[in-house]
């Protein structure tokens, strides 16, 4: 009797294994929605291969609309967060800054962003970036605080910059025009690549979370 039970658990837990696939909704702007790029060399399709050649049973889905703020994000994630979710990487901001939109303001949709997603028991890698010093110091000494504060507000993960593959802030520009599109902002193909590498292994913990 006892190996049969024991048979039977081993059956119930392999059965489980095979079913625990993992959904990543990715919300974010033109840098996750892939801009100029063809489809299977945008930053999703890229992350997902990444993942999946580390042995892990994912699909990522893509939620990044090109030219969304956090505003956007916010409209939108109920709709992103559908019963099929587990986890989700935030990668917005950028668009707020080309706007100059108040980091008060900004704050307030990531915090609502996060907390849809602890309410609905979703996982979340939170990806910040560092505000340019044009605005002034008291407003990018705001912008930048946000992001790692939230994280620790809810106890999400963090990663401090979308482009830590490529060096993250105070990396000089012209060392990644190999791997930009003409219009310095957004990655071409190859810096998609390196950008998945040093983004990959914060999404694993993500995983392992969901686990």
């Amino acid at each position: 009797m006892g190996k049969v039970m024991g048979a039977i658990v081993l059956i119930f837990w392999a059965s489980f294994a095979v079913a625990e696939k993992v959904t990543i909704a990715a919300l974010g702007d033109s840098l996750t929605q892939g801009y100029g790029l063809p489809g299977e060399e945008g930053f999703v399709p890229q992350l997902e291969n990444w993942l999946q050649e580390q042995g892990h049973d994912v699909a990522v889905i893509n939620a990044g609309v090109s030219g969304d703020t956090t505003a956007g994000g916010l409209s939108r994630v109920g709709w992103t967060l559908t019963p099929d979710v587990d986890a989700l990487i935030v990668t917005l901001g950028g668009n707020d800054l080309l706007r100059g939109i108040g980091p008060e303001v900004s704050r307030a949709n990531l915090d609502g962003i996060v907390a849809a997603a602890q309410e609905a028991g979703v996982a979340v890698l939170l990806v910040g970036m560092q505000a340019p010093g044009n605005y002034g110091q008291e407003y990018k000494t705001a912008f930048d605080a946000m992001y790692p504060e939230i994280a620790e507000a809810y106890g999400v993960l963090y990663l401090e910059s979308f482009f830590a593959g490529l060096g993250g802030a105070g990396t000089n520009p012209a060392s990644l025009r190999g791997y930009m599109q003409a219009d310095g902002i957004h990655p071409n193909a190859s810096g998609v690549r390196e950008i998945v590498n040093g983004m990959g292994p914060h999404v694993v913990d993500l995983i392992e979370q969901v686990q």
